[in-house]
């Protein structure tokens, strides 16, 4: 969130990459992977979008509600998938996460995070970061004893890989989150 544009720049190309990564994970065989890497896809470009410094681009004040709207419709989405399997509970967080952030920045027009002062709701952004750290420490700690794939496995079925994306994910969101 529009802190100093060097972290920026670094959040900014960590998400994009991600996002691509997920464009990736797209290509999978299996059909419920392909759904979790398009809404990962979109949470990865979405947080690159709202990463760029705000000295390189100050968005207009249109874009912060159109990120609300794209998220809150990505939260229903993952409300909906979340019968099917409590794993999009997670994706739900993230996009709520999202939204909250969109709102805090169309009610603060003309500051922004990490240029004096904090943003949002303090009790709430302190209740998301508990929730994104305690996902990343969980996630780590899942990924630490990943077993190899045997086989020629394509890019979009390799779960290691899915998991680091998702871990760097959740530590972007916390960078995020410390921003405001």
């Amino acid at each position: 969130m529009h802190g100093p544009a060097s972290p920026g720049w670094l959040l900014v190309a960590l998400c994009a990459a991600l996002g691509a990564y997920c464009l990736l994970r797209m290509r999978s065989g299996v059909e419920e992977q392909r759904r979790t890497a398009g809404t990962e896809a979109l949470m990865g470009f979405g947080m690159a979008a709202m990463a760029v410094p705000a000295t390189a681009f100050s968005p207009p004040s249109w874009a912060w509600p159109l990120y609300a709207a794209v998220f809150g419709a990505a939260a229903l989405r993952a409300l909906w998938a979340a019968r099917r399997g409590a794993h999009h509970l997670h994706h739900l967080v993230g996009d709520a996460a999202m939204v909250y952030m969109a709102v805090a920045m169309t009610l603060s027009p003309g500051r922004h995070a990490g240029h004096g002062g904090t943003l949002g709701v303090p009790a709430l952004t302190g209740v998301l970061l508990l929730y994104f750290v305690g996902y990343v420490l969980l996630s780590g700690a899942r990924l630490v004893p990943a077993a190899a794939v045997s086989g020629a496995v394509g890019w979009g079925d390799r779960p290691e890989l899915a998991r680091a994306c998702r871990l760097s994910m959740g530590i972007a969101m916390v960078a995020m989150l410390l921003a405001m």
